[in-house]
């Protein structure tokens, strides 16, 4: 197994050598790429432990590394079993039969959508799994065992597909470039070599080059401004447009609507890294072995979405969207450490603001119990 200190220089090698090949200046959204997904070497595509509740797990009575980060599904079932009831709806009323997850992470969400659809009597023809991710595969197929006459992995997707999309912190985790406005100019910032560390390993430096991109939103005021744009992000949901031919799409993340995301006072950009359940603002350190994310621009996903032929189900916070899906009736059966869990996702200050739902259909339009109540498409 590759040690984490001969992964960060293997991986830091092979931005370098990127680096110089691209004529010395690489833009952060190719940097980010092959910082999460390099092929053994990237964040994503190597075998550490990422989802999880500690920072470490215990090995023979000693401390070893543990997570960096949790997510909804890893906190609680009733996560899944609260989604699975917008999914069993969505199935019917498209009159499909197959689920699509997009970066299944353990694959706790997975498992916990398929317990509740079979609780419900929901067949479905398959669960697909698109996770560029091999080195998560191993895990997800442990977990999902009991499934694995239903669970499929693929790693592309056909040129036409039916069912519910589901896609839980993935935006996140897609590339963005960064956008800085210096003076009243707009620059692109990239990533650039440094002076060698002490041991000749490469690093990196950010670096500007003035750029025709702009933020989608002209930002009030001539102080300096760092932001993001998501074109990749972008992409992938006009691909999802193009390709799916019936069904829906949700989507949960943190993020806001365009007017919220490029407010004059978000001045240093959203980009954030996570490692040991601690959050840090420097993506050029301890590359491959930390997360790098960037909130969602939620107009930015609908506006694409629009543009391949999706219309938009509803816009919510995570809160308002798990209550109206009945996350309360499962929290009333639960015991005391599942209902103190569970309200980590809908609690203000926790995830329950912080995190958004965007739903989306392909065909005749039709009302999700999910934003039965609180929708706020009109913010977007």
């Amino acid at each position: 197994m590759t040690t984490a200190p001969s992964l960060t220089t293997t991986l830091a090698q092979c931005i370098a050598r990127s680096i110089l090949e691209a004529g010395g200046w690489l833009g952060f959204d190719a940097y980010m790429s092959q910082a999460l997904y390099q092929p053994g070497l990237g964040y994503y595509a190597h075998g550490s432990a990422k989802f999880g509740k500690l920072p470490y797990a215990v090995q023979d009575g000693a401390k070893v590394a543990g997570s960096d980060f949790v997510t909804a599904p890893e906190m609680t079932q009733l996560f899944g079993w609260t989604l699975a009831n917008q999914v069993a709806q969505a199935l019917q009323v498209t009159g499909t039969a197959e689920v699509w997850e997009f970066g299944a992470g353990s694959g706790a969400l997975a498992l916990q959508v398929l317990q509740a659809l079979k609780a419900q009597g929901v067949v479905l023809s398959h669960y697909t799994i698109v996770d560029i991710s091999g080195s998560l595969r191993a895990r997800q197929q442990a977990t999902l065992a009991e499934f694995a006459a239903t669970v499929r992995w693929v790693d592309a997707l056909p040129d036409a597909m039916q069912g519910i999309v589901l896609g839980n912190e993935v935006l996140d985790a897609m590339p963005v470039k960064l956008l800085a406005r210096v003076q009243g100019v707009w620059h692109e910032r990239g990533v650039a070599l440094g002076e060698p560390a002490a041991d000749g390993t490469p690093t990196f430096i950010l670096q500007d080059r003035i750029t025709d991109l702009r933020a989608p939103l002209d930002i009030p005021g001539e102080h300096d401004y760092l932001t993001e744009i998501h074109p990749q992000g972008e992409s992938f949901i006009r691909t999802l447009g193009d390709k799916l031919t019936a069904g829906a799409v949700f989507l949960l993340d943190y993020g806001f609507p365009e007017a919220e995301y490029y407010h004059p006072q978000r001045h240093m950009g959203t980009v954030m890294c996570h490692q040991a359940h601690q959050v840090d603002g420097d993506p050029l350190a301890d590359v491959g072995l930390k997360d790098i994310t960037a909130h969602v621009n939620f107009t930015g996903i609908a506006l694409a979405g629009n543009a391949a032929g999706l219309d938009v189900l509803g816009y919510c916070n995570q809160a308002r969207f798990l209550m109206n899906c009945g996350l309360l009736t499962y929290m009333e059966a639960a015991d005391l450490p599942a209902r103190v869990m569970a309200q980590k996702l809908i609690m203000e200050h926790e995830m329950g603001e912080f995190f958004k739902v965007i739903g989306f259909y392909k065909g005749e339009p039709w009302h999700a119990i999910g934003f039965a109540l609180g929708d706020k498409t009109h913010t977007l």
